[in-house]
């Protein structure tokens, strides 16, 4: 069974930077796609960023552009966000996933435990 394990998060002040990292528990290439959504209280979970794994293009959600960066290290078999200039409505549980293709059983879409971003001053 596939597992993506994230690291970072926490509490971070208006105006700071934080990073997110993802490994998955096999080979990135296993992935078409990975990317970060995230689930702020009373709110839907909506996708924050994504890449593909082997061209590396990337996707973000408008409220994001010009402050998140998401990249790919296809040798250190993670995929990392990097967020700056965090806002107070960045706050939420941060869940990163991963999309593979299976031939017989199609696509199917994975999921970490989620970490917690806290942006507060």
């Amino acid at each position: 069974q596939v597992q993506l394990v994230e690291s970072g998060g926490g509490l971070v002040q208006p105006g700071g930077t934080m990073r997110l990292s993802c490994t998955p528990s096999g080979n990135i290439f296993d992935f078409y796609a990975m990317g970060w959504y995230r689930q702020a209280p009373g709110k839907q979970r909506e996708l924050v960023a994504s890449v593909t794994i082997a061209g590396g293009d990337t996707n973000y959600a408008d409220s994001v552009k010009g402050r998140f960066t998401i990249s790919r290290d296809n040798a250190k078999n993670t995929v990392s966000l990097r967020m700056s200039f965090l806002k107070p409505e960045d706050t939420a549980v941060y869940y990163c996933y991963g999309k593979t293709f299976h031939p017989v059983s199609g696509r199917t879409d994975h999921w970490g435990q989620g970490t917690q971003v806290t942006v507060s001053s």
